[in-house]
């Protein structure tokens, strides 16, 4: 119940929409959903390691500016919606796989802009935010991939092949 009311937050009317079993179950969509997991799971560590590299300096008697805090927690929450998406969209829910794929190609670029904002970040900060877009566009591209796009077609849209497309709840 809970998981499907988030999904209805998250999603709204196309909360059911499923691509087939086939595609969903297809070795190279389980593979493209591992290795971003995995990469996730990167993400999640550059999240907590800056945690701990602010606390760190902070119990050191140095100061950290508010934005370092803010931006911590800020990537731990991302990450952690990514990971709700990611284990919807392997799911085989297509409005998760469009979610993590237009969010793993805009929060980079936002990311690279904020970090270039001059004395905003101390280096060990802005090196963060660079791995965590890099990490990103990762993510980007592996949902990007020709055989991802064809097993998450847009719903409404015209299949392209007889395994192709989404499916309604039966």
């Amino acid at each position: 119940m809970i998981v499907e009311s988030l999904d209805r937050l998250a999603a709204g009317r196309n909360a059911s929409i499923r691509i087939a079993e086939d595609q969903r179950t297809h070795p190279r969509t389980q593979r493209a959903f591992t290795a971003i997991t995995w990469l996730l799971a990167v993400e999640f560590v550059l999240g907590i390691t800056a945690m701990v590299i602010a606390l760190v300096l902070t119990l050191d008697g140095q100061q950290v500016p508010w934005p370092v805090w803010f931006r911590g927690l800020v990537v731990l929450g991302i990450t952690t919606t990514l990971f709700y998406f990611a284990w919807r969209a392997r799911a085989g829910y297509y409005w998760a796989y469009s979610r993590l794929r237009l969010f793993s190609k805009i929060f980079p670029i936002v990311t690279l802009v904020i970090a270039a904002i001059p004395g905003l970040y101390p280096l060990w900060m802005i090196t963060e935010q660079i791995l965590f877009s890099l990490v990103l566009f990762g993510i980007g591209e592996y949902l990007s991939t020709d055989h991802m796009r064809r097993a998450f077609v847009k719903p409404g849209t015209r299949p392209t092949g007889a395994s192709a497309g989404n499916t309604l709840p039966s």
